[in-house]
């Protein structure tokens, strides 16, 4: 077993379920025709049930909570964004992953979060089987249930590897999803924020 304590997967990965996991994991490599005992392979399973713990740690946090331990009393009434907050999800009907960035506003109404938390908050949803759709909506309902903002706004880009990969194998393709509440519906809010993250203001 790997002992290396400094590897992030050992904060994330349930020691109880990796000997489970990792036995399944042989069982697939020998029905692909592979021979699990051969050298390269041999601490695969292993690996491959600690990696899928870390892939879907997302299940393990909760996103609401995320967002309350970091709540600021604050008068301040315009757009908030973090933008190009790097997303790593797996795709839940074929299980291979689609990556991209999120970008995510809201306005305040009374309290304002840690910038970061953002960022944490699109992980804790990211980092479970998904699929983007719903990724999108989980991010909006939780800031918009969490903090109370007078809108919150959600744009996600991915590439998905099941497209690229298998499938119809389009390299190029790029799917957008976006979800909005509340002043974000009004289309001048909406133009604001989509001409904000368009743009490189750095």
């Amino acid at each position: 077993m790997n002992k290396n304590t400094n590897s992030p997967c050992n904060e994330i990965t349930d020691p109880d379920k990796i000997d489970k996991l990792a036995y399944h994991y042989k069982e697939i490599l020998t029905l692909l025709g592979e021979d699990a005992e051969r050298e390269g392979l041999l601490k695969t399973p292993f690996r491959v049930a600690k990696a899928m713990q870390f892939f879907t740690h997302g299940y393990k946090l909760d996103p609401e909570a995320i967002l309350r331990s970091a709540m600021f009393t604050e008068e301040y009434q315009q757009m908030v964004i973090v933008k190009d907050i790097e997303i790593y999800s797996m795709c839940e009907h074929h299980m291979v992953p689609f990556v991209g960035k999120a970008h995510v506003a809201y306005i305040p109404n009374g309290f304002i979060t840690g910038l970061s938390k953002i960022a944490r908050v699109v992980d804790a949803f990211a980092r479970r089987l998904q699929v983007q759709e719903r990724l999108t909506t989980q991010i909006r309902d939780c800031i918009q249930d969490t903090l109370k903002p007078i809108g919150v706004g959600v744009v996600i880009e991915a590439q998905h590897m099941c497209m690229q990969m298998r499938g119809v194998q389009k390299q190029n393709s790029v799917t957008t999803t976006s979800a909005f509440t509340g002043e974000f519906l009004k289309i001048p809010t909406r133009e604001e924020f989509i001409h904000l993250i368009s743009n490189k203001l750095r």
